[in-house]
C-alpha cells in the first residue's frame, strides 16, 4: 500500500494559515499597527489605497529590526514576544503567535525597510507570495516602514469575496480606532487615497475620544473609575440621553487590548436599566486592568475573545461601578429625601387638635331638574335645574321624540371611557368614512364589511414609492432652512454619507458642507421637520452600517426603505378625518398596497359575515 500522507509545502501552509489571520485588509492593518506598538513607537502613520486592496503602508519610529531579525520575522512561528509556554499567561505585548507577517507575505507583495538606532544603514526586503525576491542594505530612518501591496493577488477567490470599497474602508477605520483608543500616548495618523482622515496627537484618553468621534462627544461622557483587588476599571460611559440606535461606539479593552464580550456588555446594559429608550444602546469606552495570569487570550487568531477566571465577580463590579458613576454625576435619578416644604404642617397647627370637617349638603337637590337661578342664600349653590312635577316620570323623556337631528350631537355622555376605547376621534361628522382606533389603526367601511389599516405601515408604503420616484425619476421638492443645520458626525459616518449624498439630494436634502466630522444642511424634504433630521439620518446610517450596496438599484431601494420607515407617522399619532382619508386613498393608489417594503401585512378585511359570527 502506497503512503498518501505528505507534508504541505511552506507556501501552501502559509496560505492556509493566512485564511485565519488575514480575513480582509482590516486584519492586515490591525497586525501591522500592533507590531509598531510592540516596537515602542511614539508616532505611527497609516496610509491605504483602495480600501487596502492596492496598498497598506504602516510607518513607525520604533526600535526597528536588525538584518537577521528582519529576515527571520517572515518565518512562521518566529516571534520576539514569548519564549516559553508559561509566557502566554504573562503577556505584556499585542502579538505572540509569530504568524502575522508570514501569513501576510504569503498572500501579498511585501516591501519592508527597517533600521535600529545602533546601525548606520537599514535593511530592505522584498517578498512576494512567501518567496524572498531581494534583501539589501538601504538608507532609512530608525524604525520600520512596511508596504503590503495587492492583497490576495494569488488567491482570486478570496479577493472576489471582499466587500465594496466603502465597507472595507469602514472596517479599516474600526480597527484603527480600536488601536488608537487603547494607546492615547502614541500619535497616530491615517490617510486614504491621498486624503487625511485622522490626525491624532499624543493626548489623554478623553481628548483622544473627542479627536476620533468629534468635539460634541465631550459633553456626552461620564467618567468611570473603580479600583478593586480583582480589576481596575477606568474610562467613560455616554449619558443616557445620547444613546444611539447602533452598537458602534461600544469599546471594551482588557490590559489595553480590544475585546468583544457579550457577557460584559450585558453588565453595562444592566447598569443603564430604566434610563434608555427602547432599542437604544449606551456608548462606552471602558478599560479593564487585570492580572495577566487570570485571563486567557490564546483562543482565536484575532485575539478579540478572552476568558476570565471569575466572570461573575467582574460582571457585578462593572455593573455597580457604572451605576455609581451615573448617580455620582447626577445622570441617573436618585431618591431625594428632602421634604417638600409645601407638604409640611404649618407651625401654628401643630398644637391644635383635629376637628371633624363640616360638610354642607343641599337636601333639596334633584339631578333631574332643569337649571335655574336660585335666590342668594349663601349656601354656595348658584344654579339649579328647573323642578319637574314630583312623580312625573314622563318628564324624564321629554324632548326625545324631537325630529331635530342636531339634538343627537348635543347629548352629553356622563363618561366617554367606553367610546374612547373604540374610536380615538372625538368628533365625527355624519359624512365621515374613516375612524381611528387606538391611535394606531384606521377603520374604513366598505360595502360588505370594513378594512383595518395599520397607519404606520400604510404610510411607509406610500412614502417608499414616492421616494423611489424622487430618486429615480424626478427630484423631490426641498424646503430651504432659514439657518443652516450643522450635525457633528464621526469620520466613519461622514464617509458613509458621501456615498449616499447624490441619492439623498434627490429626496430633498441639500448639503452645503460635508467634511471631516461636520455636515451642514441647508435644505430638507418637505415631509419632515428640522427637529427630525438628526433622528432620520441616525436611523439611515444605522441601516447602512453593515454595507452600502454597490448596485445602484439596491442602494436606492435600501435608502428609500430607511427614509420611509423614519418619516412615516408613528403609532400613537392622532389623525383627523382628512388625514385618515388621505392615507387610505394614498395606500390604494400604490402599486403594492398589501405589503410594506419589508413584506409585512398592511391591512386586514372583516366581512359582514365574520362580524355576524361574533354575535352567535
Amino acid at each position: 500500500m502506497t503512503n498518501i500522507i505528505q507534508l504541505l509545502p511552506d507556501h501552501v501552509a502559509n496560505q492556509i494559515a493566512a485564511g485565519e489571520v488575514v480575513q480582509r485588509p482590516a486584519s492586515v492593518v490591525k497586525e501591522l499597527l500592533e507590531n509598531a506598538i510592540d516596537a515602542g513607537a511614539t508616532n505611527i502613520q497609516l496610509l491605504i489605497k483602495d480600501a487596502g486592496k492596492t496598498l497598506i503602508q504602516v510607518a513607525d519610529n520604533g526600535k526597528g529590526m536588525s538584518v537577521t531579525d528582519a529576515r527571520l520575522s517572515f518565518e512562521r512561528h518566529a516571534t520576539s514576544k514569548i519564549k516559553l509556554a508559561e509566557d502566554l499567561f504573562q503577556l505584556q505585548t499585542k502579538g505572540f503567535r509569530g504568524e502575522a507577517l508570514a501569513s501576510i507575505a504569503a498572500i501579498a507583495q511585501v516591501d519592508l525597510k527597517s533600521k535600529t538606532q545602533e546601525e548606520e544603514v537599514g535593511t530592505h526586503i522584498q517578498i512576494k507570495g512567501s518567496e524572498v525576491e531581494s534583501q539589501e542594505a538601504c538608507v532609512t530612518p530608525t524604525g520600520t516602514v512596511i508596504h503590503v501591496k495587492n492583497l490576495f493577488y494569488n488567491i482570486p477567490a478570496r479577493r472576489n469575496f471582499l466587500k465594496s470599497t466603502a465597507v472595507e474602508t469602514r472596517h479599516i477605520i474600526d480597527e484603527f480606532q480600536r488601536v488608537a483608543l487603547a494607546h492615547s500616548s502614541i500619535a497616530f495618523s491615517m490617510h486614504h487615497n491621498g486624503s487625511e482622515m485622522f490626525q491624532l496627537p499624543i493626548s489623554n484618553l478623553r481628548q483622544r475620544i473627542v479627536n476620533i468621534f468629534g468635539s460634541k462627544t465631550n459633553e456626552k461622557l461620564v467618567p468611570v473609575e473603580e479600583e478593586t483587588e480583582l480589576v481596575n476599571i477606568t474610562g467613560f460611559v455616554g449619558k443616557p440621553e445620547f444613546a444611539k440606535r447602533t452598537r458602534g461606539e461600544q469599546f471594551f479593552f482588557v490590559n489595553n487590548r480590544y475585546i468583544k464580550s457579550p457577557y460584559l456588555n450585558h453588565a453595562v446594559t444592566a447598569a443603564f436599566e430604566g434610563l434608555l429608550k427602547d432599542k437604544s444602546y449606551p456608548t462606552y469606552f471602558l478599560f479593564l486592568e487585570v492580572d495577566p495570569k487570570s485571563i486567557d487570550i490564546n483562543i482565536h487568531p484575532t485575539k478579540t475573545e478572552i476568558k476570565f477566571d471569575d466572570e461573575h465577580a467582574l460582571y457585578a463590579i462593572l455593573r455597580s461601578s457604572i451605576k455609581h458613576s451615573l448617580g455620582q454625576f447626577s445622570v441617573a435619578p436618585v431618591l431625594d429625601f428632602n421634604r417638600d416644604s409645601n407638604l409640611d404642617t404649618p407651625y401654628d397647627l401643630e398644637t391644635k387638635s383635629a376637628k371633624t370637617p363640616h360638610v354642607e349638603v343641599d337636601r333639596d337637590f334633584n339631578p333631574f331638574q332643569e337649571i335655574k337661578s336660585k335666590s342668594s342664600s349663601g349656601s354656595g349653590f348658584q344654579q339649579r335645574r328647573q323642578a319637574a312635577p314630583p312623580g312625573n316620570w314622563e318628564a324624564l323623556y321629554h324632548g326625545l321624540d324631537s325630529k331635530d337631528e342636531n339634538n343627537f350631537s348635543k347629548v352629553e355622555f356622563e363618561s366617554d371611557a367606553i367610546t374612547g376605547q373604540l374610536f380615538e376621534t372625538s368628533h365625527l361628522s355624519a359624512s365621515s368614512t374613516t375612524f381611528q382606533l387606538q391611535k394606531k389603526y384606521i377603520i374604513s367601511p366598505f360595502k360588505n364589511g370594513m378594512i383595518l389599516i395599520d397607519q404606520h405601515r400604510a404610510h411607509c408604503r406610500i412614502l417608499y414609492e414616492d421616494l423611489l420616484k424622487s430618486i429615480t425619476v424626478k427630484a423631490a421638492v426641498s424646503q430651504q432652512l432659514l439657518f443652516p443645520l450643522s450635525l457633528q458626525l464621526n469620520v466613519q459616518e461622514t464617509e458613509m454619507l458621501h456615498h449616499l449624498r447624490e441619492a439623498l439630494e434627490q429626496t430633498g436634502f441639500i448639503f452645503s458642507k460635508m467634511k471631516d466630522a461636520e455636515v451642514e444642511i441647508t435644505g430638507i424634504p418637505t415631509l419632515i421637520t428640522e427637529s427630525e433630521v438628526s433622528i432620520l439620518l441616525d436611523q439611515l446610517l444605522s441601516d447602512f452600517e453593515n454595507e452600502i450596496p454597490e448596485s445602484g438599484f439596491l442602494q436606492t431601494d435600501l435608502l428609500a426603505k430607511s427614509l420611509a420607515k423614519s418619516m412615516a407617522i408613528k403609532a400613537g399619532t392622532q389623525l383627523d378625518t382628512v388625514e385618515q382619508i388621505a392615507i387610505v386613498n394614498g395606500l390604494f393608489a400604490c402599486k403594492e398596497p398589501q405589503l410594506t417594503p419589508t413584506n409585512k401585512k398592511i391591512f386586514i378585511t372583516l366581512q359582514a359575515e365574520d362580524i355576524e359570527k361574533k354575535f352567535m
